[in-house]
This record gives structure tokens, sequence and C-alpha cells, in this order.
């Protein structure tokens, strides 16, 4: 049986700021393709967690050794459910501020919709047209993050980007 070490934590980077996440973190953003175009799940962070009341992707720390996709599907799991079967991966986009801390958020299309609030970190789960997710109240670093995601989501941009 390994350890598994908890990433979780928050950790000063080298660039000086404090960050959640000892290995660095990632998150998830799921892509549902519909009639009407393409649907990304945004989950409302509780008033618990860090940024509460914004809407961002699920995601959390890294723990040792993970990968940032693994890392990612499971504080999806923990936060929003789990992936349907038939998931597919289609890029991702790593913000490094840091020599020594990075996200990585994921990009994976589903078959369908899912997902609900599974845990005290999430308020509420919806399925955004990608027009939409700009007029949300967004968490800052997803808020970043979203030209380059929604490049992955189009298929207009560069699928791993840094």
């Amino acid at each position: 049986m390994s350890t598994r070490w908890s990433g979780d934590g928050f950790v000063r980077c080298s660039d000086g700021h404090v960050r959640w996440g000892v290995f660095g973190a990632a998150g998830v953003v799921f892509v549902h393709r519909s009639g009407d175009g393409p649907l990304v799940m945004l989950q409302l962070r509780s008033g618990f967690a860090h940024e509460g009341g914004t809407w961002s992707c699920a995601g959390g720390a890294l723990d040792a050794g993970e990968t940032a996709f693994a890392g990612a599907l499971r504080e999806a799991e923990e936060e929003v459910g789990p992936a349907p079967d038939g998931h597919r991966v289609l890029g991702e986009y790593v913000f490094a501020p840091a020599d020594d801390w990075n996200y990585t958020t994921v990009v994976v299309e589903v078959p369908h919709r899912f997902g609900d609030s599974m845990n005290f970190e999430t308020d509420a789960v919806d399925w955004v047209p990608v027009s939409e997710v700009p007029r949300r109240s967004l968490h800052p670093g997803f808020a970043a993050a979203w030209p380059h995601l929604i490049a992955i989501i189009t298929g207009t941009g560069d699928a791993d980007a840094t």
C-alpha cells in the first residue's frame, strides 16, 4: 500500500505570492456539445472555499507525484461527481506564474451533462454556453485563463498553451 501525500495547503511561491497547493494545482473544464453549440460546466464556489461566490471549474491541490489530469479528475469527482465514461481530453492550459508552482486546467469533452454539488466546496453546478461564461462573476484565475480555454474548446488555439 502506497502512502498518498496530500498537497492541501498554502505555499509561498518563488514569486512571493501565497497559493493553494503544495505541489501545484489543477482543474477541469467539462465540455458537452449540444445542438446549440458547446456548453461548459461551471461550479459556484461556496463561501467556505477560496474566492467563494465566484464561478470556476472544479479543481484543487495536486497530491505528491500526481499528474495534472489525474488530480483534476480526482478533484472534480470530489466536488461535482465522476466524469461519465467516454470522456476525452481536448487540451490543457498551464498557468505558471512562478518557477515552483503552476495550475493546469484540463479541457475534457463529455458525452452528456452531469454534475451536482458533492461537498461543502460547491454551492451549485451549471452548464453554460461559452458565450455566457464571461457574464458570470468568475474566479479571477479562471477569468484570466478563459481566453486560452475557449480557444481549446472551439478549436481555434493551441491545445497545449503555456
